[in-house]
């Protein structure tokens, strides 16, 4: 028994030694795999670098090299308005350079600058440490070389390849530079914003000297800039300069490269600010335009010019209008647009250099009243006209009971008088019947482009919107109904003159019936005469809406004469009351400070508020205009659709030719009344009468009649849970008189 237990143990040892020999020959293996696999990474890695290194500019090259685009932006009668572009100070040998700039930016972006080979592990760890102790990178891993080699060489695509090849450059060049010449060209070269490149230029911008002369306080704050030239500009937001720069003091002193006494010598507050001297608020416009240049022009390098819409002379009128009655502490905005869209002015607060955010353009407001310009329309287009009676009365819907600005009621009264009054009980009524989401649809169709909320108190402009959007919308009322879209670029050329871009017309679209555009100019136009805008008066026609948010937050004023449109908002950009303000009050009387600039040199224009149309074009029961451009369309007697003539693009549906034909031109064509030409009351043939047989079902071609009578039309869709107003249309005929 004691031999088989031996024997046992000693075939149990033998193979735990074989397991253990096979386990070690494995790992023995996967050590040679890895270890060829690293050697041929470091090999590529190598032969890439070394590559690398034989194709890099000499350090004369890359010192003559200048990155950046100059554009040149022209208003609209070719001056020059303003030049955005790179900078470039003096060149600073490394020895030039102050050792606190040099000493700062080491100790904000690169610490162990001179320790490492163009990239750093240790950096690269402490920075996925950081990232997993907080949950954020809050430290960069990239060195100062490599910043260098993005700048010079890459862009800012935060993908692999692009790290990768930052990386092989990076080591290329502390291969061929040393490292003062690395820490020059990085100095010489960084973005530091406002189009400032290098030291000196940043330098020159922000403390009106040059590097050389830099105090360390003015160094920490340059050395803090690279991070976010934008948010940490002196010029921007001074506060956050100041933080970012005692950052980077601290790191210094944390560094050995200030002791901590001189340290706490260094006052950021008591540092000297170059003053800026009234910086044009046409940056607001250029800041809005100039972006959409990377839509519009291939990919160039070179100058360009750039050649808009902006009028001068408007700018600075409605610059003045705005600061001159823009209550304290609050801010203001303004859009001018032209018959078609042409931006004339834009104002987008009232200081562009204590903030450069665009609120004509980018800020999110509550209309207040001025909404009802689409709860109106929507109105109009369900059959309602100017003229239709409606009640001022409480008025409650689904627990919300809205309340006019007085407190009162006046009864009875017509559509015309509830807008220009701004009765909100009316609004909310018609906005009730016609829906909710029609009174959306109609908004979107105009071209607001925010959400919007289908809540009852919609009507009163509970949806927030950009300025430039409602300014577009009521161009489009100016147009008769027809789209208008805001631009401010007409064409682009190089230099040299070489054309690159030029605009064409947008393709319009008709957003409502005519006539219904022609209405509710009747109900601008009053609402300025006699109602809440008279603020807005300006000598000659004038059709426009206020609006005023709860608690005074907003005011707002937008209307057109002479063809031009402009839009005004002031509030607080904190959203708090501002005491006393209506869209009546300072809204209203910058957009007349405005636009009696804008429309002096324009002909007087009186608006066309009546619609004429020939008897044979009446049929207001059954062609009320619904929905979006392109939902009209003809059915049979079953339901089913009919194209009398086709589709155009996109499905458009084409009228028949023009024959030329209008109301009052002699009659021609037309059957024979005895007299040799056409019937009085004739009209020309709407359809022909294969379509005719189509649309009424009619198959058989003895049952036509032998004198069709004039201006016979098929029925227009319309949805079904749609009812025509009181009043009908309010449509002026054209009286038939015989002997034409």
């Amino acid at each position: 028994m004691a031999k088989q237990t031996r024997a046992r143990n000693s075939s149990r040892r033998s193979t735990s030694r074989d397991e253990t020999s096979a386990g070690w020959r494995w790992t023995k293996r996967i050590f040679v795999v890895f270890a060829v696999l690293g050697l041929l990474v470091v090999g590529g890695l190598a032969m890439a670098v070394w590559t690398t290194m034989n194709s890099l500019p000499s350090f004369s090259s890359l010192k003559a090299s200048e990155h950046g685009q100059t554009i040149v932006v022209h208003a609209r009668d070719g001056r020059e308005i303003v030049s955005i572009g790179p900078s470039y100070g003096r060149w600073l040998k490394y020895e030039q350079i102050p050792d606190s700039m040099r000493n700062a930016m080491i100790a904000v972006e690169d610490r162990r600058f001179f320790d490492h080979y163009g990239v750093d592990p240790i950096g690269i760890a402490r920075s996925v440490k950081v990232r997993i102790d907080t949950g954020a990178f809050r430290e960069g891993g990239s060195t100062i070389t490599q910043q260098l080699a993005r700048n010079i060489f890459l862009n800012n695509s935060k993908t692999f390849d692009r790290k990768a090849r930052e990386a092989v450059l990076a080591l290329a060049l502390e291969r061929k530079f040393t490292k003062e010449q690395i820490l020059e060209l990085y100095l010489n070269k960084v973005y530091f914003g406002g189009g400032a490149y290098g030291i000196d230029s940043a330098s020159r911008l922000f403390f009106s000297h040059p590097a050389t002369s830099l105090s360390v306080g003015e160094a920490a704050i340059i050395a803090g800039l690279v991070k976010a030239p934008s948010r940490y500009s002196p010029t921007a937001d001074a506060d956050a300069a100041v933080s970012r720069a005692h950052t980077v003091l601290a790191l210094m002193q944390q560094q050995g490269f200030i002791t901590p006494g001189e340290a706490a010598k260094v006052d950021l507050d008591t540092i000297e600010l170059k003053p800026e001297y009234g910086q044009n608020s046409v940056r607001y416009f250029t800041d809005w335009v100039l972006p959409q240049l990377d839509f519009i022009l291939p990919e160039t390098f070179e100058p360009i010019e750039v050649w808009t819409t902006l009028d001068v002379g408007m700018q600075r009128a409605a610059t003045t209008a705005i600061q001159k009655n823009v209550p304290s502490g609050s801010q203001g905005a303004l859009v001018s647009l032209d018959q078609d869209g042409a931006i004339l002015a834009m104002v987008g607060g009232t200081d562009y250099v204590k903030s450069n955010f665009n609120r004509a353009t980018d800020a999110l407001r509550q209309p207040g009243s001025a909404w009802k310009l689409f709860v109106y329309l929507a109105a109009l287009e369900a059959g309602y006209t100017p003229d239709s009676p409606v009640q001022d009365k409480p008025v409650t819907i689904d627990g919300w009971s809205p309340r006019n600005s007085g407190g009162t009621f006046a009864g009875e009264i017509d559509v015309r008088a509830a807008f220009a009054y701004s009765k909100n009980t009316v609004a909310a009524q018609l906005g009730q019947e016609v829906g909710f989401d029609a009174v959306a649809s109609m908004a979107q169709r105009f071209g607001i482009t925010t959400p919007i909320s289908t809540y009852p108190s919609m009507v009163l402009g509970a949806s927030e919107v950009r300025v430039i959007d409602m300014t577009r919308a009521f161009a489009s009322v100016n147009a008769k109904g027809v789209s208008v879209e805001p631009y401010g670029i007409t064409r682009v050329t190089t230099a040299s003159g070489e054309l690159l871009y030029e605009r064409r017309a947008s393709r319009q679209q008709l957003l409502v019936a005519p006539y219904v555009a022609a209405q509710m100019t009747d109900l601008l136009q009053t609402a300025v005469q006699i109602g809440t805008g008279r603020s807005a008066s300006i000598g000659r026609p004038v059709a426009g809406k206020t609006g005023t948010t709860s608690s005074n937050k907003d005011g707002w004023f937008l209307g057109f004469s002479s063809g031009i449109t402009t839009g005004v908002w002031m509030g607080r950009d904190d959203a708090r009351k501002v005491p006393g303000l209506q869209g009546g009050t300072a809204p209203a009387r910058a957009f007349a400070d405005f636009m009696k600039f804008a429309t002096a040199k324009r002909p007087v224009e009186d608006f066309d508020t009546e619609v004429t149309l020939p008897a044979w074009q009446l049929e207001p029961d059954d062609e009320a205009w619904y929905g979006a451009p392109g939902d009209y369309y003809f059915i049979d007697e079953n339901g089913n659709r009919v194209e009398p003539y086709g589709g155009g693009p996109d499905g458009d549906y084409v009228p028949p030719p023009d024959d030329g034909w209008r109301p009052g031109d002699p009659p021609r064509g037309g059957y024979d009344d005895g007299s040799g030409g056409q019937a009085p009351d004739e009209a020309p043939s709407a359809v022909d009468e294969d379509f005719l047989d189509r649309a009424t079902g009619r198959t058989d071609p003895a049952q036509r009649p032998a004198n069709p009578p004039a201006g016979t039309r098929p029925q227009a869709a319309q949805p079904a849970a749609r009812q025509s107003g009181p009043g009908g249309m309010r449509i002026v005929e054209v009286p038939s008189t015989s002997g034409r």
